[in-house]
């Protein structure tokens, strides 16, 4: 699991962090939950809470930690402390070989960096805004953006970047005028041909537990459940 969580940090990183302790902490500038939540790399007892709390703060940023795989003993303690769970992620992946079996139509996808004006206006809808644009720009390894048409109009926008051979997906996002007519599925075809292309062998998504749409959409492309992770916020 810690390639795709180190994939998932590389693709969608941080504006900075630090250690303190066990503690691994974000500091995220806007840029969503996964880019501000404190992690831990040692185990921890209930003395080194409130430090990674008072950095946080110190941040702009309310308390908020990530549980991944291993992280139980930290979920029962923060549980035990009063906060409560959130976000529960689902991290979905499959061979990139297995995606990329059927070229979009033409005219239909493009992938182009850095990302035109029209693709911001169709994040901002669904709320991806500069601070998640800003985020984009941080990642330093391969890297595009996705453009979806359908009806000779511009209809979805999405972003992948590769580390280490895993490539990942975010912020994909289709007009609500424009859904229902596989603008999600061809930029995702898109998306791993342009990953093949660029040498990634293993194609990731992460995509919150209670989004039925997003997960049927990857489950049809055939990828699978291959870990979670979720949040505890005070």
């Amino acid at each position: 699991m810690k390639a795709f969580y180190d994939a998932a940090e590389a693709t969608w990183p941080p504006a900075s962090t630090q250690t303190l302790g066990p503690w691994t902490i974000r500091e995220g500038r806007g840029g969503g939950k996964r880019v501000s939540a404190a992690t831990a790399h040692a185990p921890i007892t209930p003395g080194d809470i409130p430090a990674a709390e008072a950095a946080m703060r110190a941040l702009g940023q309310p308390p908020l930690f990530m549980i991944r795989d291993g992280d139980a003993p930290l979920d029962s303690l923060l549980d035990g402390a009063g906060y409560r769970l959130i976000d529960p992620v689902v991290i979905c992946a499959a061979p990139v070989a297995a995606i990329a079996t059927e070229h979009p139509p033409a005219t239909s996808t493009f992938t182009i960096w850095e990302p035109l004006a029209i693709m911001k206006e169709l994040w901002a809808e669904t709320g991806i805004g500069p601070e998640r644009l800003a985020v984009m720009g941080r990642v330093t390894g391969p890297k595009t953006a996705v453009l979806g048409r359908v009806n000779d109009r511009a209809a979805g926008a999405g972003f992948v970047a590769i580390h280490q051979g895993i490539a990942v997906i975010h912020a994909v996002s289709v007009t609500q005028a424009q859904r229902r007519q596989r603008t999600a599925v061809n930029m995702m075809r898109e998306a791993a041909y342009w990953a093949q292309d660029h040498g990634a062998t293993t194609f990731c998504a992460l995509v919150t537990a209670a989004n039925a749409p997003a997960r049927a959409l990857y489950a049809s492309l055939g990828m699978r459940d291959v870990g979670h992770y979720h949040y505890r916020i005070g």
